[in-house]
Order: C-alpha cells, then sequence, then structure tokens
C-alpha cells in the first residue's frame, strides 16, 4: 500500500529472450559492485544476489519447459542442502579449533607455571647441596685439626713415655749395678 493505492507485484509468463538474459546478467553486475560483494571467499552478499539471480533463471526456463525448471528446482534445492552442510561442518570446524587453541593455551600455561615451579625447586636443591658441601668441608677440616692435635698429643706423650721409661732404666740399672 502506498499513496492509499495498492500494488500487487505479478510473475510475467513471457518467455525470456536473449536480450532479458543479457540485462539480467548486467543487473547482477551492477548489484555486485554497488553492495561491495567480495570475488573471493564466504560472502553472503555474494550468494544471496547469485540466489536471487539463479531464481530469475529457473522462473525463466520455467516459463519455456515446466519439466526442466522442476528439475532445475531440484537442482537448486540440492546446491542450498550441501552449502548449508557445508557451513554447518565449518561452523562446527573453527569451534572445535576454538576450543583446542584454547586447551592448549591454557595446557601451555600449566606447563608454564610447572617449569617455573620445578626451576625454584632446583634453585633450592643446589643452594641445599652447596650448604651441606659447606658443612662437609668444615667437619673434615675440623676433623682434621682434631686429628693432627691428637697425633701431636699422642706423640708427646709417646716422647714423654720414652724419656721416663729411658730415666726409670737408668735409675734401675743405677740400683742394680751398685750391688755387684
Amino acid at each position: 500500500m502506498e499513496n492509499n493505492q495498492l500494488w500487487i507485484q505479478q510473475v510475467s509468463s513471457t518467455p525470456s529472450t536473449r536480450m532479458d538474459v543479457v540485462h539480467l546478467q548486467e543487473e547482477l553486475d551492477m548489484k555486485l559492485q554497488q553492495r561491495q560483494a567480495r570475488e573471493t571467499g564466504i560472502c553472503p552478499v555474494r550468494r544471496e544476489l547469485y540466489s536471487q539471480c539463479f531464481d530469475e533463471l529457473i522462473r525463466q526456463v520455467t516459463i519455456n519447459c515446466a519439466e526442466r525448471g522442476v528439475l532445475l528446482l531440484r537442482v537448486r534445492d540440492e546446491i542450498h542442502m550441501t552449502i548449508s552442510a557445508y557451513q554447518t561442518l565449518y561452523e562446527s570446524s573453527v569451534a572445535f579449533g576454538m576450543r583446542k587453541a584454547l586447551q592448549a593455551e591454557q595446557g601451555k600455561s600449566d606447563m608454564e607455571k610447572r617449569i617455573a615451579e620445578l626451576e625454584q625447586e632446583k634453585k633450592d636443591l643446589e643452594r641445599q647441596v652447596n650448604e651441606q658441601k659447606a658443612k662437609c668441608e668444615a667437619i673434615e677440616k675440623r676433623e682434621a685439626e682434631r686429628r693432627q692435635v691428637e697425633e701431636k698429643k699422642h706423640a708427646e706423650e709417646i716422647q714423654f713415655l720414652k724419656r721416663t721409661n729411658q730415666q726409670l732404666k737408668a735409675q734401675l740399672e743405677g740400683i742394680i749395678a751398685p750391688k755387684k
């Protein structure tokens, strides 16, 4: 309804001419440009315009031969189902890829955390090893000094006992010898 007038659009039943097809092609090219449809890749605008063009071609063919038109409708419907299946497959594969990427990122984060923990543990263990080595060296040094003191004391005691033994021997010989 426009300006209190009712407009009705009807499908033309006159067969299409060569010029109608050329005009349809020019109109398709013009609309592709106007709506800035991408030439490659997935483009919903391009898909919609080509779908409309194909529907118009089916209409034109159906006027000349109904059976051919019905067959083209079946082809169109099959193509739509195939595209829909591919779109579903694409969307699920993108979702799968995103999940895997997030899992990998989480796994990477966990591994980096684990690496940091292990490096800290390694530093702590190296520090403990160095402390134990220092303790061991201090104990060895202290024991070596103690052993040296003990050996010196033992040697002095032996010297003292030898001297005492010599003195006692001399005294004993002095006591025993005059009696003869």
